[in-house]
Formats: structure tokens, C-alpha cells, sequence
């Protein structure tokens, strides 16, 4: 058995954590249980591991549901960074629409299981049934916002 390999693979491992643990704003809780965490503490564990395991697709359902309003920035500089790469997709389940705005390429929206709209943001976004189911403008509010 080689022990040298061993305890240098287990090395490179735990630094790796470590650089995981600072890119997620928990460096200072590593020796905490994941159950003792507070919410927004395990939603951003969920994210390091996800980066951990470096899949080429994350897919987020809601990553910022229950967080603090300070907690929500760490996750969404997360989310960021792993979209700078271009190797990697994300696949972002989300209602708040200034989230959905910021960080998507392309915007599919659902209404009553069924597609609404499909394409980039500033067009689904301004989609007549988008506005009026998700952002509850009805046509006369459209109106009144455009002569604005």
C-alpha cells in the first residue's frame, strides 16, 4: 500500500473543501453538523456540493426560498460564477422575476402547465400573458407603465 498516495490524495481533498467552504461563506461553521446549520447555511452547503462534484449541469430549484436578504447575494455570486462558465449549464427553477431576469440567458415560462413563452428575457418578460399571471399587471396597468 502506497501511504504516501494516500495521505497526498487526502491532502489535495481536504484543501479542495476548504476552497469550497471559503467560496460559499462557510469556512468559519466547517466543523458545524449540516443539520445544526440555519436555512440559508444549507441551502449554500447544497451549492458547495453540487461544486464538489462538478456535474456540467446544475439545475436550482428556488435557491434563494427562505433565505435572509443578506444570505441571498452569496448564492446568487454562486450562481454567477458557475455561469461564467461556458461549459456548464444551469438549469434555474425560480418566481421571483428579478433573479429570473439577472441570471438567465433564455426564459421558459409555464402557466397552467402549459408553455406560455420561450426566449430571451427582455421578450418574455414583456409577454402579455407573462405580465398578467406573473408580475399580476393587467393590460391597463401595461398601458399606464408604457405611457409612463
Amino acid at each position: 500500500m502506497n501511504l504516501w498516495s494516500i495521505w497526498s490524495n487526502h491532502r489535495a481533498l481536504v484543501a479542495e473543501a476548504e476552497a469550497i467552504l471559503e467560496r460559499i461563506a462557510l469556512a468559519a461553521r466547517r466543523d458545524a453538523p449540516a443539520s445544526s446549520l440555519p436555512h440559508g447555511d444549507q441551502r449554500k452547503l447544497e451549492v458547495g456540493i453540487l461544486l464538489a462534484l462538478e456535474p456540467t449541469v446544475f439545475m436550482f430549484d428556488e435557491p434563494t426560498a427562505g433565505m435572509s436578504v443578506d444570505e441571498v447575494p452569496v448564492i446568487l455570486d454562486l450562481i454567477r460564477e458557475i455561469r461564467r462558465d461556458t461549459s456548464r449549464t444551469i438549469l434555474l427553477v425560480e418566481h421571483k422575476m428579478d433573479v429570473v431576469r439577472e441570471l438567465s440567458d433564455r426564459i421558459i415560462v409555464l402557466h397552467n402547465g402549459k408553455l406560455a413563452a420561450d426566449g430571451a428575457p427582455a421578450e418574455v418578460i414583456a409577454s402579455p400573458v407573462v405580465q398578467q399571471a406573473y408580475l399580476g399587471l393587467s393590460a391597463d396597468d401595461e398601458e399606464a407603465e408604457t405611457a409612463a
